[in-house]
């Protein structure tokens, strides 16, 4: 069965609460009739309140739009009443709001026509655009550049595909001093933006916005001397600092040197090291500036023991386990990093803090707070994929059982095609080692194109981290297929009723750096599976399968978090910087153990087999429709298949985004011959919506070359991405 395409889920978490009981008073009836006379007088006093004002010469704006930017002033004079001084302040409030929008000529007058009554009269005057800014005196950073500082604070407010903008002189201001923020951040110590000065032109309603500038010098980095207990040599703590030393020089940038170098030292074990960097502006020469750096390594620590505290249903001695390694290692921040991320990803904690201690001996004691999280949800699916049809749900976790954090998960599906069943249990610490243990039971049901089968098996997995980002692992398998409400005749079908027993091995290299949301780096994943008569299975047969993608954004990489010299570049340049670019290309190959005789259906039954064509594979083609079909039409699948991906995603609102795509592949009948033949293609375009989990798909891909009974292209509808 393929992974289902859904589009909304939501979690219902279970919450065992005690029930206490409250004492409440009795109220005599005369008391309870007066506080509600109160109530009531008090609600219709407000509601006479909620139209003292009255708004006049409105045009832009409606009054709800209006009430609601005065909000905060309202509610003041609902509470304490109308006085000249609150009439005032609707109205320089009310300005301000228009001048935010481009109504630079705006003025507000109040009349306060009785004791809870005020008019605000509204003479709008036209709306105010930003023509052009001219920048006096920039000559080593281009205008285009510095454009994009001064209009941000305006353009924040509207369509990154806006052109004309409202001209606000107060959003001029601000871009300015950004403009200023944005030369210091060049090294540019001694700049000076001057205050925007603006020429009306009150023909067209257009204001010119002219910016001064006086550059000065620009600094750089001088000589860089360490002194103190450095223990490492000037070259190799240099290095930890070389990408700050070929940039501008800025107090921002001396200031990230010690947080570097300490870093360097505490990967080390160098848990107290000390590291201060000062800068001599005034001894510099030439536009060099010298930096000394002060260094206190101290003595190098090992981790000790552990202490756990505020666990409730969970036993302290899962936590205390994954750290028993530690004990009288030298001491490594990464290392601890490491283990606080594992133990967040098994969903246990809302909280996780390791503080490491320092006791006798230049030992490290990590004391660790928790706050569990709740450890039973039910969630409930409910979805739509174009070949599965309507989705639903439902699904128990229990990520604690017993205590001892192994979860135990229970779900039920039922779709337009099928029903599934499934019981999973795992050990994220096999026998308290670094393996991870998965046992799944399932039995499901599915109607595909042509023939329904029947499912009832179960599958363990011992998977193992080798490095961060690549992961092994050992399955074993069993099933019993049942081919059910056939339309495709026996000799396509091969056997209808068996048992298939394998024993398999996994890798996954995934070097990505946010596989839900916008990859970015290489995925790489290797199966083989092999099933035979020695483990009890019916059919014998080898089968492997591999999987590359790489994901390039076109923007440059993300800036370390702490860094304020952000630069926010044209329009052009951010729409790259959120687009990027898959390539992706996956082959499998399933080979027969047996031999058929003339006249005998095939080794491989159908079940076992590749399909390709659908929402994840080549696009023009409905889900499984591309290769060997039968006399009727069914799609029979192939014993090797190719398929390969290019798509370019780029923003068009919000979360939406757009996509192009093209996609090839093959599925040929037999794998005698595994090659490039008959390959098909896709080219098309469609949509994407980005939530936390991953994209929901809507794409459209044409055929350029179909062969007769094939459609033009398929629509299809789907949760993830494509590759």
């Amino acid at each position: 069965m393929r992974p289902r395409a859904c589009f909304c889920f939501a979690s219902v978490a279970l919450i065992a609460n005690a029930l206490a009981q409250n004492a409440v008073d009795v109220v005599p009836p005369e008391e309870r009739q007066k506080t509600q006379q109160a109530v009531v007088k008090r609600q219709e006093k407000r509601a006479q309140q909620a139209s003292v004002i009255e708004f006049r010469g409105q045009q832009a704006f409606n009054e709800k739009e209006l009430r609601t930017q005065l909000k905060e002033e309202i509610t003041t004079i609902d509470d304490y009443g109308l006085s000249p001084a609150r009439a005032d302040d609707l109205a320089f409030f009310l300005e301000v709001f228009y001048r935010k929008h481009g109504y630079a000529k705006v003025n507000v007058h109040y009349v306060i026509e009785s004791q809870n009554r005020v008019r605000l009269d509204i003479a709008e005057g036209p709306l105010v655009t930003l023509s052009k800014v001219i920048f006096d005196g920039n000559i080593n950073e281009s205008a285009d550049k510095l454009f994009e500082y001064v209009v941000g604070p305006t353009r924040e407010r509207y369509s990154k595909l806006q052109k004309t903008l409202p001209f606000v002189a107060a959003d001029m201001q601000e871009g300015a001093n950004l403009a200023h923020r944005f030369y210091v951040a060049e090294g540019f110590l001694d700049s000076v933006v001057d205050p925007p000065r603006y020429v009306f032109h009150d023909q067209t309603n257009q204001v010119d916005v002219v910016i001064p500038i006086h550059e000065g010098r620009q600094y750089f980095f001088g000589s860089i001397s360490f002194t103190g207990q450095a223990i490492y040599d000037a070259e190799t703590l240099r290095g930890q600092i070389s990408d700050l030393l070929q940039q501008p020089y800025t107090d921002a940038r001396v200031a990230d040197m010690p947080r570097r170098i300490e870093a360097y030292y505490k990967a080390r074990g160098y848990f107290d090291a000390k590291v201060d960097a000062t800068a001599a502006p005034d001894e510099g020469a030439n536009g060099r500036i010298p930096v000394q750096v002060v260094i206190a390594a101290g003595p190098v620590y090992h981790f000790d023991g552990v202490t756990v505290s505020g666990l409730d249903r969970l036993h302290p001695s899962f936590v205390v386990k994954r750290f028993s390694k530690l004990q009288g290692k030298t001491y490594s921040p990464d290392v601890l990093d490491e283990r606080f991320r594992t133990l967040m990803k098994t969903g246990l904690f809302n909280l996780l803090q390791i503080k490491p201690v320092p006791v006798d001996g230049h030992l490290l004691r990590l004391d660790i707070s928790a706050e569990e999280a709740k450890s039973k949800e039910v969630g409930f699916l409910v979805g739509y994929g174009t070949y599965e049809g309507g989705i639903v749900g439902v699904q128990y976790r229990d990520r604690d059982l017993f205590g001892y954090g192994r979860p135990l998960t229970t779900s039920v599906e039922v779709s337009q095609r099928g029903y599934k069943g499934e019981i999973l249990y795992e050990d994220p610490f096999f026998l308290d080692t670094d393996f991870a243990f998965k046992a799944r039971l399932a039995a499901l049901t599915f109607e595909y194109d042509g023939y329904t089968k029947f499912e009832l098996g179960g599958r363990l997995e011992l998977t193992r981290k080798i490095t961060k980002q690549d992961e092994a692992g050992l399955t074993f398998a069993v099933r019993h297929v049942k081919i059910i409400n056939a339309d495709i005749k026996p000799v396509f079908l091969g056997d209808e009723n068996y048992f298939v027993n394998t024993v398999g091995l996994t890798n996954t290299l995934d070097m990505r750096e946010s596989p839900y949301v916008t990859p970015r780096g290489f995925l790489i994943n290797n199966t083989l599976d092999l099933a035979s008569n020695a483990f009890g299975s019916d059919i014998e047969f080898i089968r492997g399968t591999t999987r590359l993608g790489y994901y390039l954004p076109l923007g440059p990489k993300p800036l370390t978090p702490g860094v304020v010299e952000d630069k926010p570049g044209t329009p052009l340049q951010r729409w790259f910087q959120q687009s990027w670019i898959g390539f992706g290309a996956r082959a499998g190959i399933i080979h027969s153990l047996t031999v058929s005789g003339p006249g005998e259906a095939t080794a491989i039954p159908i079940d076992e087999r590749f399909f390709n064509g659908g929402s994840d594979t080549v696009r023009s083609f409905g889900e499984r429709d591309l290769g060997p079909h039968d006399p009727k039409g069914h799609p029979i699948g192939g014993e090797f298949f190719t398929v390969f991906n290019i798509e370019y995603t780029f923003p068009i609102f919000g979360e939406l985004q757009g996509a192009l795509f093209t996609d090839a592949g093959n599925l040929l009948p037999t794998s005698e011959e595994p090659g490039l033949d008959d390959l098909r293609y896709a080219i098309g375009a469609g949509l994407r919506y980005k939530l936390p989990i991953g994209p929901i798909r809507l794409d459209y891909g044409v055929n350029p070359d179909p062969h007769p009974d094939e459609d033009f292209g398929a629509f299809h509808f789907s949760f993830g991405f494509a590759f």
